[in-house]
């Protein structure tokens, strides 16, 4: 349908676009090439994609739900050349879709006639048995005749075909003797039994199926010739009331009700009408963003040119690399002999809402200052999703107490891939922003969490334990694509152990199937952890699922400042991570802990995430009054409260525009900024110990 040259995105970052060949087929797969002779390097397909457009700096982005192809065009003309073929594309699958709906509907609408005669067809079989069973003598009677059997055999051969059978006597088979009186009694209360049993059988199912057919209804417009089948002929039948059809229309269900005076069978009379959810074909759909001005694709936004092939599947990053200073304090009391819960104590709100409804009015935008209602909410804040990362902090343990540095390596990558494994069931909603100054602890990690930055969303945090230290810098921006919204981290997480010092970054993570079907995180792209100090590496890369491929599939290597590969680890980011030692030994490094088994009914939450919110009997009355737990609104969300935590979030937001109208904001307690970073100031710990005094309330 189309080909050309276009400049397509590179998947790593701060390195532009590269001049690639794209050829469009009336298949609706969309592929790309080094040149026009050569073979395809990668290819989507259109069948079920998001198509986004700015056409003041002539990009096209192409979501297929599993990939995302970002397109820039050489001029205006070119830009125009590929809209028309797209949505050429569009509109011809558009066709197509509407002549399968079509199709369907009047499928479904001939099988509808055809269980609305079946109806009728057993309304008037359970008349004919009314009649036959009426026609026979009293169960009591003793006087019956070899002519009155005879005369009742041949009724009963009469009767419709299902009830031969019960209407049969040991007189019909060959040979047989008139029985006797007493026989013939007996003989007929059996019958008579039978048949009433056989007669409210199918009553039962009579109306099972005319509720059935009742309750169908469709938004589909039948066509003309098959609408005039469903006004069917009334039953000439006296007494009994015909089965009606309303006529079809496409702004109105067709009901067909019915009701069998004779049969005595009851049907529902209710007026009201049904209607099925309008069915989603998964065809190609077209957005247009808003352009923000600005490239967000670099800062020199330069193109690669298409000899520059090579192999984009890490992400670099664009954060500077800093040293903070950290200043060390005593530890805390060890927490682990607290007994916390195991469960939330109310079941979440039944339904978050259309997260696509919200979304489609911002596509392309940063969704961080998109307010949603509480209902997308879970009840955490940013600041405990941010201590959720650090559940398996036991990695750090064990790497402090490793002496091998590439064993230390491997710890240290099991804990970065760890820090994603609390997402595993997490993709239909979010934490609530916390309130600048606002505050989360956590004393079994020593962990020490505030928000430094309004706009931009800024959270800084840090952690300790024997003979480790983290500290990170938080950050990130969101886009929605189309079918899958993209959450990009920014800020560098730092870890130090002995003499070494890691760093690293995280890759992107996508929220898949927002349209329609199960909504699912998938993380995507290289994390490298460098060590600042002998220039060691592990280079660790997120998988992106496939048709045929694993899901959720880590891998990675530790290579020496030499290059040399020195140990090779695998894994997925929600079951385990192992090194490879042979060919026939693994060694296990980290493995995912049990969920709870009613995590599906509360918010899939770990069981580390539960006690995120807990206010335990070592944490009363030490907590300061800008503490996460202390938030009106997640406390009300977590107790199914729903009409108080939209109030109350409301009143907290307002409070805080108040503050900075007013030039009140709360500054920054625990960390202090040094360039792009922010560094924890120490003293926390210590100033618990003394009380909280001077630190007011931020709700």
């Amino acid at each position: 349908m189309h080909e050309g040259w276009v400049l397509k995105k590179r998947r790593k970052k701060m390195q532009g676009f590269a001049r690639r060949y794209f050829t469009l087929y009336e298949s609706g797969v969309l592929s790309y090439a080094f040149g026009p002779e050569e073979s395809v390097r990668d290819q989507i397909s259109l069948g079920q994609a998001a198509i986004s457009n700015e056409p003041s700096r002539k990009e096209i982005h192409i979501d297929s739900g599993n990939a995302t192809f970002h397109i820039r065009c050489l001029n205006s003309s070119d830009f125009e050349g590929w809209m028309s073929a797209l949505r050429k594309y569009i509109s011809a699958d558009e066709r197509v879709r509407n002549r399968r709906s079509l199709q369907r509907a009047n499928s479904r609408l001939e099988s509808l006639v055809r269980a609305n005669s079946l109806v009728m067809d057993l309304s008037s079989t359970i008349h004919d048995l009314e009649e036959a069973i009426s026609a026979l003598p009293p169960d009591d009677s003793k006087k019956k005749s070899g002519n009155g059997l005879k005369s009742k055999e041949r009724h009963g051969k009469e009767v419709f075909g299902l009830f031969r059978k019960l209407l049969s006597h040991p007189l019909s088979a060959a040979g047989s003797s008139v029985p006797e009186k007493d026989d013939v009694s007996v003989a007929d209360s059996n019958a008579h039994a039978r048949l009433h049993a056989a007669l409210n059988t199918l009553k039962e199912q009579h109306a099972a199926l005319a509720r059935a057919v009742s309750s169908i209804s469709y938004t589909d417009a039948p066509s003309t010739s098959l609408a005039s089948s469903l006004v069917l002929p009334p039953r000439v039948d006296e007494g009994e009331e015909a089965f009606h059809t309303e006529s079809p229309t496409s702004a109105s269900a067709s009901l067909f009700r019915s009701r069998s005076k004779r049969a005595s069978v009851s049907t529902s009379t209710s007026d009201s009408l049904w209607f099925d959810a309008p069915e989603f074909d998964g065809g190609p759909e077209e957005f247009l963003l808003e352009s923000t001005g600005a490239d967000d694709h670099g800062p020199d936004g330069r193109v690669i040119d298409s000899g520059d092939r090579e192999d984009s599947n890490s992400v670099d990053t664009d954060i500077e690399e800093q040293t903070p200073k950290h200043k060390s304090a005593e530890l805390p009391s060890d927490p682990s002999r607290i007994t916390r819960r195991t469960q939330l104590p109310s079941l979440p709100p039944a339904d978050e809402g259309s997260l696509f409804a919200v979304l489609k009015k911002n596509v392309g935008k940063d969704l961080a200052n998109v307010a949603l209602p509480v209902t997308f909410n879970e009840p955490l804040s940013l600041l405990q999703r941010a201590a959720e990362e650090l559940e398996y902090f036991d990695l750090l343990n064990q790497a402090a107490q490793s002496i091998n540095p590439v064993d230390r390596m491997c710890y240290v990558a099991a804990f970065a891939v760890s820090g994603y494994a609390h997402t595993r069931f997490r993709s239909g909603r979010k934490g609530f922003n916390p309130m600048l100054g606002e505050t989360f602890e956590d004393p079994r990690m020593r962990f020490i969490a505030e928000k430094v930055s309004h706009n931009p969303v800024i959270m800084a945090y840090h952690a300790e334990g024997e003979g480790w230290e983290l500290w990170v810098t938080s950050a990130g921006r969101t886009k929605f694509w189309g079918k899958s919204l993209e959450i990009i981290p920014l800020g560098t997480i730092h870890a130090k152990i002995g003499g070494d010092h890691y760093q690293w970054w995280k890759p992107s993570s996508f929220m898949r199937n927002l349209m329609m079907g199960t909504k699912y995180l998938e993380h995507i792209g290289a994390m490298t952890i460098e060590n600042v100090a002998t220039d060691d590496r592990c280079i660790l890369e997120f998988k992106e699922s496939g048709y045929w491929g694993a899901v959720n599939a880590v891998s990675g290597t530790i290579y020496s400042a030499s290059g040399r590969s020195l140990a090779s680890i695998e894994g997925k980011w929600d079951e385990n991570i192992v090194r490879t030692l042979d060919e026939s030994r693994f060694q296990l490094l980290w493995k995912i802990s049990p969920f709870p088994k009613n995590y599906k009914d509360y918010y899939g939450f770990t069981s580390f995430a539960i006690t995120l919110n807990e206010i335990t009997p070592d944490l009363q009355r030490r907590l300061p009054p800008t503490d996460s737990r202390y938030r009106p609104d997640v406390r009300a969300l977590e107790e199914g409260d729903l009409n108080t935590a939209e109030a109350e979030k409301q009143r907290v937001e307002e409070a805080q525009r108040e503050r900075r109208r007013n030039g009140k904001d709360q500054q920054p307690r625990w960390f202090h900024q040094e360039g792009d970073e922010w560094v924890y100031n120490g003293g926390y710990w210590e100033q618990r110990e003394q009380g909280w005094k001077d630190v007011g309330p931020l709700w």
